[in-house]
């Protein structure tokens, strides 16, 4: 199998915690030793040769994470880690500045109450991904999830004018749940603006105050270097998304690779 991969396995931001852990998968299954190396590039360029690569039936695999809509589009499978470097349980999570809730405790409300699934967020990724603009795919993931809404909104005050604002990192599932939960806050009448930062600057940002929360802290393995310098320095509000996950992934079609020891054959 190396032969036809050029022994590469292809990569994203070489800064990310999930490369961390594909470096250490290289060494622990022997991979080095056979002259596998990562590539890295960015999300956008990974996911780009990804689809190129299924586009001609020829073989790939990615370091991949989910949520991503590549999983909604694309047939994909995870190769089996039983080696457990990758590590089996990650989550997103809200992080909010510390104070928070005592100078906005109705928002605060809202975030205590925001949770959903990974199939819940794939029609809002999908969307923004093809060019829609996020406010708009975010309403009609809320017009169409009335019973969910619902649940969301359940004892939150109006709002008022209080202003909030939202952090996220520069991906189409951070995009997608930051504009729900935007949009969600603006429907009780809160003053919500949103800002994109680099993930360092973002937990920096919450850390010193200057933003108010974010939807997307990756726990405990892709932002774990983060919520250990930031300790006691933010408020984690809750878990809003569980069952994330990182890892290899490879095209259903590679019927012969499904596990990281079949990389080896």
């Amino acid at each position: 199998m190396g032969p036809q991969l050029n022994y590469t396995v292809t990569g994203i931001d070489a800064s990310s915690g999930e490369m961390g852990k594909a470096k250490k998968m290289l060494t622990a299954y022997g991979l080095k030793e056979k002259n596998w190396q990562l590539m890295p590039s960015s999300t956008a360029a990974m996911v780009s040769t990804l689809g190129k690569a299924i586009k001609n039936k020829e073989p790939i695999v990615v370091t991949a994470f989910q949520p991503h809509w590549m999983f909604a589009k694309y047939d994909m499978k995870w190769l089996k880690d039983s080696k457990n470097i990758f590590d089996k349980t990650q989550h997103f999570s809200t992080v909010a500045r510390n104070g928070l809730q005592k100078d906005n405790p109705g928002a605060y409300k809202l975030l205590q109450n925001f949770h959903w699934t990974i199939s819940d967020s794939y029609s809002t990724m999908l969307k923004i991904n093809g060019g829609m603009k996020s406010d708009k795919a975010a309403k009609q993931y809320i017009k169409s999830h009335p019973k969910k809404v619902n649940e969301i909104l359940q004892d939150v005050p109006a709002g008022h004018g209080q202003k909030i604002k939202l952090v996220y990192t520069p991906y189409d599932y951070e995009r997608a749940v930051t504009y729900v939960v935007k949009n969600l806050l603006v429907q009780k009448g809160y003053q919500a603006t949103t800002q994109q930062l680099d993930v360092s600057i973002m937990w920096q940002a919450l850390a010193s105050k200057k933003v108010d929360a974010t939807m997307v802290a990756q726990l405990p393995v892709s932002h774990a270097a983060y919520a250990k310098k930031y300790r006691g320095q933010v408020d984690e509000v809750r878990i809003n998304l569980p069952h994330a996950r990182i890892g290899l992934a490879v095209p259903t079609y590679m019927k012969d690779v499904n596990s990281i020891e079949d990389l080896k054959k």
